[in-house]
């Protein structure tokens, strides 16, 4: 059965997008357990292979399974926009033994003999200890697998939410949801987000909203199903994550680049999606006010466009932009 998340009347107004570093990091764990959700993600995976060999993630792919519940208090929704991985792995720390009980005992029933594993039996005897040995296994995945590419997972997020913010503005929320994934639909006449994810679960929203978060490494898939206390969310694939790991480099045309020259042509092209200054120059490794200089001058050429969101100016790709950073063909 698909989900159903029923809207009230309150709830439209209390949509909001999200950002989240934990959810990213016990992602790629899953990615990691899993060949079929590797394909985008390769060079990434070449780049960190000596580092995840020194994990032993299995206490995590034990709680990972093919489908059912998943603990919610692992990655509970972020609480803001943008939270930091501190804030987020703080509150795993401080979860209630009793719920990362339950949660574990539903997990591990997901998957026949899981309980009977001696990892299995561990975590069910002692649910405090168990919430702080996973929170540290998950700042050691951190640490070691997502923060040294975090600006650029970080960029590619924050630009999909521009982007989608833009849209909910332009179109309203039937249009926003009808375009974020195939898997969902939006019935107006019941007020209901129907998504087709294996599963059951039938959740009124109660005027608490909808949290809608991109990620990395959800791809191809969408993921709902969180369960009280946690806020209502649905994680569906970024856009752009087919270009995420290629360096700017490698999407510079090369009669562009003798044209802007190399470092303006690689900021124009490397701006696939909407981006901020300092995300771009994280990306390019290249110092902020570089960056800054070279995006001024694309803008007054009419290549680029700039708005702001939030606290940051977003710069991207005018159509003329967009024509003269096409790949080359034969």
């Amino acid at each position: 059965m698909p989900y159903h998340l029923r809207f009230g009347e309150a709830d439209p107004l209390r949509i909001r997008f999200a950002v989240s570093p934990l959810w990213e990091t016990h992602s790629a764990v899953r990615v990691l357990a899993r060949p079929e959700k590797q394909g985008y993600h390769l060079p990434w995976m070449r780049r960190i292979a000596g580092a995840a060999r020194e994990l032993d993630l299995r206490p995590l792919h034990l709680l990972m399974p093919l489908r059912g519940h998943n603990p919610d208090f692992l990655y509970p929704p972020p609480l803001g926009p943008a939270a930091a991985f501190e804030d987020e792995i703080r509150a795993v720390r401080e979860t209630d033994p009793a719920l990362a009980l339950d949660d574990f005992a539903r997990a591990l029933a997901e998957t026949p003999g899981a309980a009977d594993t001696a990892e299995g039996r561990r975590l069910l005897a002692d649910p405090a200890g168990a919430v702080e040995r996973l929170a540290e296994l998950l700042r050691a995945v951190w640490e070691a697998l997502i923060a040294p590419e975090w600006p650029r997972l970080r960029a590619l997020l924050e630009a999909d939410v521009a982007y989608h913010s833009r849209r909910l503005a332009e179109g309203g929320l039937e249009r926003l949801l009808g375009e974020l994934h195939p898997a969902f639909d939006w019935a107006s006449e019941t007020a209901t987000l129907r998504v087709d994810y294996p599963g059951e679960h039938d959740r009124p929203l109660d005027g608490q909203g909808l949290v809608l978060m991109p990620s990395v490494f959800t791809w191809p898939d969408v993921v709902s199903g969180f369960d009280p206390p946690w806020q209502p969310t649905v994680v569906y694939p970024a856009r752009g994550i087919g270009g995420l790991w290629s360096e700017p480099r490698d999407r510079t045309p090369e009669a562009l680049a003798r044209l802007l020259g190399p470092v303006r042509a690689d900021v124009l092209c490397a701006l696939a999606e909407p981006m901020g200054t300092t995300a771009l120059a994280h990306l390019l490794g290249r110092a902020p006010s570089s960056v800054s200089s070279h995006l001024s001058v694309l803008r007054d050429a009419g290549l680029l466009t700039s708005r702001r969101y939030g606290h940051q100016v977003l710069y991207e790709r005018t159509p003329l932009g967009i024509a003269l950073s096409q790949p080359e063909t034969e």
